[in-house]
């Protein structure tokens, strides 16, 4: 005889399934747009479009009613045993909306997956190329690609990294272009510059032989908050890695697919890179899938040497192929990637009038709707608050219980530091951002009240 059906875990039930901490949050019943529902009936406002992933909101009916047809048809055919439809669609549509050059594409099933076949296909190129010397991957600190080893080793996050250190090959790091903390005599066009030339520096102490590529976020994700580098800072560091013949790896996982206003990041510079990395919004939380678009010339070289050494079980999996037409269909023919940027505008005025009414708020950063404000105990040497009080942390319950996601991280490499990602889905409308500041504003109040940090 068959049990009843167990009632939905809550907090005062057991579970089977752990995560990264014993922090328990409520069953989720639904969610609409930009709005989720706890099985309480309580609504929540996705602040954070999840992890950045959910750009169109949820519960979105073309994309669902496409993968409703996928799956009447077929749901997974192995890439080995079929050619699929959806997969060679997808791809031919993503390569028409990415730079020129870029039109080969390897899908995955998440971003760390993304970021380490960019770096395989690298180093497969350059044993292609005849170039076997090259194999160290330059990034920068902090930053994050991922949380499998390979992308750990170019990760510069030390609380993610470092029990792993024994396991991988660290690879070299120089300082992400925190210009906006500097205090120096030097122009925002200066400071860029003197970031760029740092990887040229790094490259001659390694050896220009043995440099495979550099990675970046162009516009930071979790572990710099929303960083954007001075405007000079991208197109030389494209001219330092031609220089020295440096594969220009951009991480857009969490940047791409509309996200900042563009349909990629690198596109606000005019630069191209030659491999990049998609995931998160570019199925937009309908499925798992990512991406790795790299230009043909690579790719044929590398084919012609025996072909890429590299795959995963779900690559190019029909049904998230679907999914991620849908998504790329409506990001085109709503054009949300515009509404990112229009939004974003009024997103970064408003949160600046937050930094007007919190003196601990000591900078607002972002492009369309990847932004995130940064909190300081002194806005003139931009030092950091106690590490002890978990400001970051305490803010983001705070928000949460008062019906707002937002998304958090440590600053300065992952040991101090604070500050708070607020990226809605790209539907967001000015209403919608007046609701989330709000909500802010309450909280950040809150928070002021319970670690004695000034307000106005």
């Amino acid at each position: 005889m068959f049990a009843e059906p167990a009632a939905p875990a809550g907090h005062n039930q057991p579970s089977h399934l752990f995560y990264q901490s014993r922090l328990r949050r409520p069953p989720i019943d639904r969610a609409e747009g930009i709005y989720m529902w706890d099985v309480s009936g309580r609504r929540y406002i996705d602040g954070s479009s999840g992890a950045m992933v959910a750009n169109l909101g949820h519960s979105n009916r073309r994309v669902l009613d496409a993968m409703k047809a996928q799956m009447d048809k077929v749901t997974f055919a192995y890439r080995l045993h079929f050619e699929n439809d959806p997969a060679e669609d997808l791809a031919r549509e993503l390569a028409a909306v990415m730079p020129d050059r870029l039109d080969k594409v390897f899908f995955v099933s998440g971003g760390s997956e993304a970021v380490e076949s960019c770096l395989k296909m690298a180093r497969q190129y350059a044993l292609a190329a005849g170039e076997g010397s090259r194999y160290k991957i330059i990034s920068r600190f902090p930053s994050y690609h991922g949380g499998t080893l390979g992308a750990l080793a170019v990760t510069g996050y030390a609380p993610m990294t470092a029990p792993f250190a024994p396991m991988m090959r660290e690879m070299p790091k120089i300082p992400a272009p925190t210009a906006y903390r500097d205090r120096d005599a030097l122009t925002m066009e200066e400071r860029g510059l003197r970031y760029a030339d740092l990887l040229e520096e790094e490259i001659l102490r390694q050896g220009p032989e043995t440099v495979l590529a550099f990675i970046m976020e162009p516009v930071g994700g979790a572990s710099t908050g929303a960083l954007v580098g001075p405007d000079s800072y991208y197109p030389r560091i494209r001219e330092i890695c031609d220089r020295y013949g440096i594969l220009l790896i951009y991480d857009e996982v969490m940047s791409g697919a509309g996200r900042t206003g563009k349909f990629l990041a690198a596109e606000h510079w005019d630069v191209t890179p030659d491999l990049v990395a998609l995931s998160k919004g570019f199925a937009a939380g309908y499925s798992p899938l990512g991406a790795m678009v790299a230009p043909d010339w690579m790719v044929e070289q590398v084919l012609d040497k025996g072909g890429f050494i590299h795959g995963h079980t779900y690559a190019g999996n029909p049904l998230a192929c679907a999914a991620g037409r849908a998504v790329l269909r409506e990001l085109l023919e709503r054009d949300l990637t515009g509404n990112a940027a229009r939004m974003g505008d009024y997103l970064m005025a408003r949160l600046g009038e937050l930094m007007e009414a919190f003196p601990f708020i000591g900078d607002v950063r972002g492009k369309g709707l990847l932004t995130a404000f940064e909190m300081v105990a002194d806005r003139d040497s931009f030092a950091t608050l106690d590490p002890g009080l978990n400001a970051h942390q305490r803010l983001v319950d705070l928000a949460y219980d008062r019906g707002l996601i937002v998304y958090s991280r440590r600053t300065r490499g992952g040991l101090s530091g604070d500050h708070i990602l607020v990226c809605p889905p790209l539907i967001v409308t000015a209403e919608e951002i007046d609701a989330i500041v709000s909500i802010l504003r309450d909280s950040l109040s809150a928070l002021a009240d319970e670690l004695d940090l000034p307000r106005r």
